[in-house]
């Protein structure tokens, strides 16, 4: 509340209220409105922000989401230099506009950032801390939506020939297979491994645990890996070297992307064996709600993003049903 929306309550109760009245509301609104501002400027911006990652650290977010709040919040409050509380819908634009023309980011990255802001300040609304979040007249930005590629499978064969080691051989088919997460990859135990039942537990994203599934070819490629190793780390995939630490998401990163310039396929990421999974398991007409459970998605809608059919599929369901 300020005192514009002051004047507008005491201009719409006149006529109702007797001259009494109106004075007695009057007071009552202003020191409403100066609780508030006590209240809302007793915290600062940084410590606002801080309580606002306890909340969604408490919530079970990542520590790759909670960093992502940290920068992108924290980036527009330095930018008004303002209290968050007193902070309007006008200093919100005017920040997202001074970002995007001194970063350079395209529409998508502006979304999430203004995505992350308005979860802050809807829960500072819900705290009490401010009357309304200045983001609710701030709507999505539109971006275009592009189709993103998938492995061919000439290029998931040259990679698996191009494998010098059985763990990049097997961590390969274990990302074709499963459609896993880079992230849940890494943390993946020996013990995980149900290979009588050709399948894994894997903890993903708000440390949900859930099963997948991989085929016979991985099978056979993971005990050979497996029956290499002699150390006694716990853990699935492990560094070539000594002393073999658990292997982490960058170093399969940089693996895939050495391996993909030396076999000339291009845009070589984890990520991309994820999206190639789900689009053949729906070519192959897999109901989509299972695409969605194997794959993790809280909504369907995710899933539908990830798994981009193939046109061709589209060209001869046209002329099947179309002419």
């Amino acid at each position: 509340m300020n005192q514009g929306t002051i004047n507008f309550i005491l201009q719409q109760m006149t006529g109702c209220l007797n001259n009494s009245q109106m004075i007695r509301l009057q007071n009552t609104l202003n020191e409403s409105l100066k609780l508030a501002e006590n209240r809302s400027t007793e915290r600062s911006s940084a410590e606002l922000l801080e309580a606002f990652l306890a909340v969604k650290r408490l919530e079970g977010r990542s520590d790759k989401t909670l960093a992502l709040y940290r920068y992108n919040i924290g980036m527009i409050l330095h930018i008004s230099e303002k209290n968050a509380c007193v902070m309007t819908t006008d200093d919100i634009r005017n920040c997202l506009a001074q970002y995007q023309e001194e970063h350079g980011v395209n529409k998508a990255t502006l979304d999430n950032v203004r995505r992350n802001l308005s979860s802050f300040f809807r829960w500072l609304e819900d705290e009490n801390y401010i009357f309304k979040s200045p983001l609710r007249r701030i709507h999505k930005i539109k971006t275009t939506v592009s189709v993103r590629d998938t492995y061919a499978d000439e290029d998931l064969e040259k990679l698996r020939d191009d494998c010098k080691e059985l763990r990049n051989l097997a961590i390969i088919d274990m990302l074709n297979s499963t459609g896993i997460r880079v992230g849940e990859l890494v943390n993946l135990d020996i013990a995980d491994i149900d290979f009588e039942e050709r399948e894994c537990v894997v903890l993903g994203k708000g440390d949900k645990e859930r099963i997948v599934y991989f085929d016979a070819r991985t099978k056979l490629h993971l005990k050979k890996y497996l029956s290499t190793r002699t150390d006694k780390n716990p853990a699935l995939f492990v560094s070539i070297r000594n002393p073999h630490k658990r292997l982490l998401a960058g170093g399969v990163e940089i693996m895939l992307k050495k391996m993909g310039e030396q076999c000339e396929v291009h845009h070589v990421h984890p990520h991309k064996f994820r999206r190639t999974m789900a689009t053949t398991a729906i070519d192959k007409g897999m109901p989509i709600e299972q695409v969605q459970r194997l794959l993790g998605h809280e909504k369907i809608d995710t899933t539908l993003h990830y798994a981009m059919v193939k046109q061709s599929n589209v060209k001869s369901a046209h002329r099947k049903y179309i002419g």
